[in-house]
């Protein structure tokens, strides 16, 4: 893995590039793999960057309304910090009830090793796997994407997870990623979060799909309300019969 330079100065001079550059693509294109993202996090996980700083950038540059949606991720992040700092070391246990309806006893405890190497044969989440192996970075909808992925459909929990982002990412920081680990697998939120394959499509440009080896057999196939019976029965049949 090849580290990038560190220090205030390359984390100024990165977010000049940003603000200067395409920042203004930010809100409409950030769900896109190949959209406008900052890639400034690994200089405010380590505090060569303050967030402030950076909101008070993108803001004098934009303005307040076109930098809300980016001032708003900055939000998160603070967010995820005053939680961690409330709960401490709880932080790796459930912070709620899961929303899934599936009981503690159907997750494993670690993640399958084909998992790990990026040898499932679902090229969207081996490649994945490869990129954050390979550069210490993961898109954001990629992130959400595989961690649903490994909690709903491996039923693996999520510290597993987690603790594989942590190990691998340039910006990890246990709040912002062991709580964003949480509010997919519906431990920190009223429910869980999943996708489709059309969803992966979408936002992917067709990437992967068609050299997939399980691409007539793709396991995100189907509408959302088809998923989550399949996903989650009893949370389904608690709905539909209270």
């Amino acid at each position: 893995m090849k580290i990038p330079k560190g220090g205030a100065t390359e984390g100024r001079e990165r977010l000049r590039h940003f603000v200067e550059g395409r920042a203004r693509d930010y809100a409409a294109t950030r769900n896109d793999l190949d959209g406008t993202v900052s890639g400034l996090s690994p200089w405010i996980r380590y505090g060569a960057l303050m967030a402030s700083e950076v909101r008070d950038a993108v803001v004098a540059r934009m303005g307040k309304e076109s930098a809300a949606k980016f001032v708003s991720e900055l939000g998160w992040r603070d967010y995820w910090h005053r939680v961690y700092v409330e709960v401490g070391e709880r932080i790796w246990e459930d912070l709620r009830p899961s929303a899934t309806g599936n009981p503690a006893s159907l997750y494993s405890e670690e993640l399958p090793p084909d998992v790990m190497a990026g040898r499932t044969g679902l090229r969207c989440m081996d490649s994945f796997v490869a990129e954050l192996v390979a550069s210490g970075t993961m898109h954001n909808h990629a992130r959400m994407w595989f961690a649903s992925w490994v909690v709903h459909w491996l039923r693996i929990k999520w510290q597993a997870g987690a603790k594989f982002f942590l190990a691998h990412l340039l910006d990890a920081d246990i709040a912002s990623n062991n709580l964003s680990w949480q509010w997919v697998a519906g431990t920190f939120s009223s429910k869980p979060y999943i996708f489709n394959r059309q969803n992966l499509d979408r936002f992917s440009k067709g990437r992967f799909c068609s050299g997939c080896h399980f691409r007539e057999n793709c396991p995100f196939e189907g509408t959302y309300e088809e998923l989550e019976a399949r996903l989650f029965p009893r949370l389904v049949r608690r709905l539909e019969h209270p």
